[in-house]
C-alpha cells in the first residue's frame, strides 16, 4: 500500500490537463509510440472535437524512480466543466493529491479558483503545475505571483512543464511518488468502496470505477450498493491499464474497476459506496446526493413515425449516462416526444449531439427552461419546469425561480461591458475584486434562466475570449413570472409557450413573433401572429395574404364597379380564413429556438 498514489489533474478549461495526462502515459511506457494518439482519454469523437472531456477516464501508471524504487500511481482524469461538478467531487475524494494546473500565459483563472477550493474541502495535498512555459506569451514570474496572492500556496513548489513539448514531465512523475501521501486504510476491516464513475459495455454490462477504502474485494463476493440495497455477484476486478487488465482482489488504497452484471449504469450510482453482503460495512462514506437536473427541455422527433426510433435512442443513451432524466411528454403542434431533465446547458447540447451522431436521429428541441417554484393561496407548493402545467395564476401566492451566484475573471478593460451584461441579465449584488492588477474578479447573483440562455457565449463576445467563468446554486428566490403563450391565427402554439419575467416578456414575444413571420409562408389570408400573457395581447405581427387583383379587367366605366368585385373577394376571404388553417414548417420551431437574442 506505501508505493500506491493517487491523484487527479484539476484545471480551468483549456489549461492543457489532457496533454499532460498523455505525456505521463507515454513517459511510463503504458502505450507504445505507433499506438499513441492526442487525447488518448478523451474516448468519443466529440470530446476530441470540442477539447473537452465529459467522462472521467482513469489509468494506472506504473512508475520506476532514479532509486530503483516502484510505484503505482493512480491518475484519475476528471471533467472540466461545471456542469460535472458532482462527478469531479467524487472523484476528489477518491484521491490523496491533486496537480492544480495553471496555463502560464492564461494564469489564474475563475475555475481554477473554484478547483482549487474543491481539493481544500477534502483536505488534499495540491502541487501547483506551471504548463505552456514554452509559448512566446508565457509569463511565469507574473503566474507564480498569482500563486501565492490569489491561491495562497507557496510558489517556490511550483513545477514548470510543457505538456505539449513533453518537458518537465519526470519531475513531476516525482514530485507525485514523493509529495502525495500513501493511502490509509485497513485491508482486514470490512469492505468500503467508492463509486466515483460507471459507463457501460454492451457485452459485460456496467464497468464500476471505484476506490477501495477499507477491506478488499474479489471475484466471487457478493456486493451491496448501500444506497438502494441491491446485491450482486463480482464477475471480475482490475486496473485501468489503458485496457482494462483482470487481477485478484482489489485491496485498501487500490484504485480499479469491478464487473458485477450490473445491467444499466443507473443502478449504480456515483458516491455510493459498495460492501460485502456478507460483512457489510457500518456506514456508507459520506458525500453522496442524488444528481438533480436544472435544466429541462423537450426533446420531438422530426417526423412522428421516428417516435419510437427516438424512444430506443433514448433508452440506449441512458445506459451511458445516467444523470439524464427523461418522461414521455405531448404537443398538439410537434406530436409525440420526451422531456427531458439535464445538469446543464453543456450537457444539454452533449446529449442532443450524441443523439444526432451516434444514434442517427433527427430531432427539435424546446426553449430550454429551468424549475420554477409557486406558493399556491391554499398553501400547496408546485415545482413546475414545463409551461403546460403552469399554476391558474388566481390560484398563486407566489413564485420564487432559482438563482446562482456567478465568479467572473476578466482583464480590468472589460469590466464597463461585463457589468452591462449581469445588469442586462437581470443581475444583483454585484461585488468586486482585484486579486492582481489589471484583473478584476466581478461576483454576482443571477437567474438561472438567464444564464442558460447563451450567457457564456455573450461573455466571450463582450471580453474577446479573455472571460472565464463559475457559478454554483445560491438558492430560490421571489420573482415575478408569468406566462408567454404564442398564438397564431387565434390558435395557442403549445410548444413555443414559455415561463418569463414579466419584464422579458415583450421582447421576447416580439422576438419570436418576428421570426415566425420570416418562416411561415403566405397564405390567400392575413395571418396574425401574437404574444399574449393570460387575455392581453402583448406584441403581434401580421404575415400579409396573397392577393389576386380581381380589378384588373375593369378598363374603365364606374368606380362602382371595382368596388362591387372588391367586395364579392373580401367575403370570400373572410369565409376562407373562418375554416382555412394553418401550415407551420417544422423550421420556423427551429429557428425560434436558435435565436441570438437574449
Amino acid at each position: 500500500m506505501h508505493s500506491i498514489r493517487n491523484f487527479s489533474i484539476i484545471a480551468h478549461i483549456d489549461h492543457g490537463k489532457s496533454t499532460l495526462s498523455d505525456r505521463l502515459i507515454q513517459h511510463v511506457g503504458l502505450v507504445e509510440d505507433r499506438d499513441f494518439r492526442n487525447q488518448i482519454l478523451d474516448t468519443m469523437d466529440i470530446e476530441r472535437e470540442r477539447g473537452i472531456t465529459i467522462k472521467s477516464q482513469t489509468v494506472s501508471l506504473p512508475y520506476t524512480n532514479e532509486l530503483g524504487e516502484t510505484f503505482e500511481l493512480n491518475l484519475i482524469d476528471t471533467p472540466g466543466h461545471v456542469d460535472f461538478s458532482y462527478e469531479v467531487s467524487r472523484a476528489l475524494a477518491s484521491c490523496e493529491g491533486v496537480l492544480l494546473l495553471i496555463d502560464a500565459a492564461q494564469g489564474v483563472e475563475a475555475q481554477t479558483i473554484a478547483n482549487l477550493y474543491a481539493a481544500l474541502e477534502h483536505d488534499l495535498t495540491i502541487l501547483p503545475v506551471i504548463n505552456k512555459i514554452d509559448l512566446p506569451a508565457a509569463d511565469v514570474e507574473r503566474v507564480k505571483e498569482q500563486i501565492e496572492v490569489e491561491l495562497g500556496l507557496d510558489s517556490d513548489t511550483a513545477l514548470l512543464c510543457s505538456a505539449k513539448e513533453g518537458t518537465g514531465i519526470r519531475e513531476i512523475l516525482d514530485a507525485v511518488s514523493v509529495e502525495i501521501p500513501p493511502p490509509t486504510g485497513k485491508p482486514d476491516a470490512p469492505l468500503t468502496a467508492l463509486i466515483f464513475d460507471a459507463h457501460y459495455d454492451s457485452f459485460r454490462g456496467t464497468v464500476v470505477s471505484c476506490r477501495v477504502f477499507d477491506g478488499a474485494v474479489r471475484a466471487g463476493d457478493v456486493i451491496r450498493l448501500m444506497s438502494n440495497g441491491s446485491t450482486y455477484r463480482v464477475e471480475e476486478v482490475g486496473l485501468f491499464r489503458l485496457r482494462r487488465e483482470p487481477k485478484e482482489a482489489l485491496v485498501a488504497g487500490e484504485v480499479g474497476y469491478l464487473i458485477a452484471g450490473i445491467k444499466t449504469v443507473s443502478d449504480t450510482r456515483i458516491g455510493d459506496t459498495v460492501t460485502l453482503d456478507t460483512n457489510p460495512a457500518a456506514a456508507p462514506l459520506p458525500g453522496f446526493k442524488d444528481v438533480k437536473p436544472v435544466v429541462f427541455s423537450s426533446i420531438y422527433p422530426v417526423a412522428s413515425d421516428d417516435y419510437p426510433a427516438l424512444s430506443d435512442a433514448l433508452e440506449k443513451y441512458k445506459l451511458n449516462d445516467a444523470s439524464l432524466v427523461y418522461q414521455k411528454d405531448s404537443s398538439t403542434a410537434l406530436g409525440q416526444g420526451f422531456r427531458c431533465g439535464f445538469l446543464g446547458l453543456l450537457h444539454l447540447e452533449i446529449v442532443q449531439e450524441r443523439l444526432e451522431r451516434e444514434y442517427n436521429q433527427s430531432i427539435i428541441m424546446t426553449v430550454p427552461s429551468v424549475q420554477y417554484r409557486f406558493l399556491l393561496k391554499d398553501g400547496k407548493t408546485v415545482e413546475v419546469d414545463n409551461p403546460q402545467y403552469y399554476p391558474d395564476p388566481m390560484m398563486i401566492e407566489r413564485a420564487e425561480e432559482p438563482f446562482v451566484r456567478v465568479s467572473i475573471l476578466i482583464p480590468d478593460r472589460y469590466m464597463g461591458a461585463v457589468m452591462n451584461l449581469c445588469l442586462e441579465r437581470r443581475g444583483v449584488n454585484p461585488q468586486y475584486a482585484y486579486p492582481t492588477p489589471g484583473r478584476i474578479e466581478v461576483t454576482c447573483d443571477l437567474p438561472l434562466a438567464e444564464v442558460i440562455y447563451e450567457f457564456y457565449d455573450k461573455l466571450k463576445t463582450v471580453t474577446q475570449g479573455y472571460g472565464s467563468f463559475d457559478y454554483d446554486m445560491a438558492g430560490y428566490r421571489v420573482s415575478d413570472l408569468i406566462k408567454l403563450d404564442i398564438l397564431v391565427n387565434g390558435e395557442k402554439i403549445d410548444a413555443l409557450s414559455m415561463m418569463v419575467h414579466r419584464e422579458r416578456a415583450r421582447p421576447r414575444a416580439l422576438q419570436i413573433c418576428n421570426r415566425l413571420k420570416e418562416e411561415i409562408p403566405r397564405h390567400m389570408f392575413k395571418i396574425a401572429i401574437q404574444g399574449a400573457i393570460g387575455g392581453t395581447i402583448i406584441a403581434r405581427s401580421t404575415i400579409p395574404a396573397f392577393r389576386k387583383d380581381v380589378t384588373a379587367k375593369c378598363y374603365g366605366g364606374d368606380i362602382t364597379r371595382k368596388r362591387k368585385l372588391l367586395e364579392k373577394q373580401k367575403k370570400g376571404k373572410k369565409r376562407m380564413k373562418m375554416v382555412g388553417s394553418i401550415e407551420i414548417p417544422q423550421r420556423a420551431f427551429v429557428s425560434v429556438l436558435q435565436s441570438d437574442e437574449g
